[in-house]
């Protein structure tokens, strides 16, 4: 990715977001369009998904939070705003927060996620913001298939359904879109993997949005909110293998996104250390100066721009590792408290990225940890969310759950340090064991 705007946004970067950390101000919380994989009225502090947040924050407060967060991350690069509804929608609180940041935060990226429905509207001010980052969420650009997806859409006081209301969504998505290109604007499209619906689609919405000129499309697999229409009609989440395959199509026709974690909208820090919730775990308040904060930051975009531009490889018989990391690009997570493993492909010296697993931690630190009913099935979810991995690196295992991965085939290894040292070492090592 050569655009440097997305050097050091982790979203916009897959190297960056083993190092740059970003805010998300929960300062939207109306939203203007109803989608059927959605449950606005459902909120817990354990999920992390769009849309769930702790608190609404007012411009004001969001500005505190930065300030303070500023002073101790030195790698917090972006202030972005994705709800918990839609920033477009809540117009004026959006836009108030980015000009308190814009003046006092000139190095930090302004970034907004919308529906898109309101795009061609505020277009202009966005660019006049100076908000260089935009993502806009297009799940389909044929309102049969929109049809399906969204319940109704609000716009400018008048509720429309069925296709009416997709067609007037995409035609609202595609035009902002279309505009905020042409300011100049770094855009990323988002799209919900819902499979049965819109799956065979995506491909020709990531013709569409690169052929208007999106920088990246971000294909994301559904999470099923409780309570929404799609999870009492019994929808499903695509499995791992549907989602790579489709990403895998839409790569040849333009970046495609692999690192997303479907944040929640007031996280904070590294993408996959989400410390919101655990504000206890930030460095001390007004550690960091401003000449810190950019020493820190030139090293590390020094190093990514080093790794840029890597010519396509064939990735035809690699082997692919799970990893447990809280983020920085090093092994640092045990296995029974991972929510989520990095899975990566491995050939020879090549190494990259193929997506993220959420699963559900095995152990919760109780005194029953890893055992009962619930535990192996936990556990058994975990292995089948990893069942085409031939490793699992992390920091440490507990003897039971590191016999069942040896069971399913999956060598866990205890490591530490840098993930792609250990990941090159680690297939050297399976590569000699499978020929003795």
């Amino acid at each position: 990715m050569e655009n440097a705007l997305a050097l050091n946004h982790p979203c916009y970067n897959e190297s960056a977001h083993h190092h740059f950390a970003r805010m998300h101000a929960a300062v939207a919380p109306r939203c203007n369009i109803s989608c059927n994989y959605c449950n606005p009225r459902f909120d817990c502090v354990n999920e992390s998904r769009p849309g769930v947040v702790s608190k609404l924050q007012t411009p004001e407060q969001a500005f505190e939070k930065l300030v303070d967060y500023s002073s101790r991350l030195p790698n917090l690069s972006v202030l972005g705003i994705a709800g918990p509804g839609d920033p477009l929608a809540n117009p004026e609180a959006t836009f108030q927060t980015f000009r308190l940041v814009k003046d006092f935060f000139p190095d930090i990226h302004l970034c907004l996620s919308t529906n898109g429905l309101m795009l061609p509207d505020y277009a202009e001010e966005i660019h006049s913001l100076g908000i260089r980052h935009v993502t806009v969420t297009i799940n389909a650009i044929d309102a049969d298939i929109g049809q399906q997806i969204y319940a109704h859409v609000r716009y400018k006081g008048t509720m429309y359904y069925g296709k009416e209301a997709a067609s007037l969504l995409i035609r609202q998505q595609l035009e902002g879109l279309e505009r905020l290109v042409a300011y100049g604007v770094l855009c990323k499209v988002n799209s919900v993997l819902i499979p049965g619906i819109n799956a065979d689609h995506l491909a020709e919405v990531t013709s569409r949005v690169r052929n208007i000129g999106a920088f990246s499309h971000n294909i994301m697999p559904l999470i099923l909110s409780p309570g929404s229409r799609f999870q009492q009609e019994g929808c499903r989440a695509p499995a791992p293998e549907e989602t790579i395959k489709i990403q895998e199509t839409c790569s040849k026709i333009m970046p495609i996104m692999r690192h997303c974690r479907q944040c929640r909208a007031d996280a904070v820090g590294l993408l996959g250390a989400d410390l919101s919730q655990t504000p206890e775990m930030l460095p001390a308040k007004g550690s960091l100066s401003q000449e810190q904060k950019q020493r820190f930051q030139r090293k590390v975009l020094a190093q990514i721009k080093e790794n840029q531009n890597a010519p396509a490889k064939d990735w035809g018989d690699s082997v692919r590792v799970a990893v447990a990391t809280r983020g920085s690009n090093v092994i640092n997570q045990h296995f029974g408290h991972a929510k989520e493993f990095l899975v990566y492909e491995v050939k020879h010296t090549d190494i990259r990225l193929v997506g993220v697993r959420k699963v559900q931690a095995y152990c919760n630190g109780t005194a029953d940890c890893g055992t009962g009913e619930s535990a192996s099935s936990q556990l058994a979810d975990t292995l089948e969310m990893l069942k085409d991995c031939k490793m699992i690196l992390c920091s440490g295992i507990g003897s039971s759950p590191g016999k069942e991965l040896q069971k399913a085939g999956i060598i866990p290894l205890i490591r530490k340090g840098d993930i792609d040292e250990q990941l090159l070492e680690c297939t050297r090592y399976l590569g000699y064991f499978s020929k003795v």
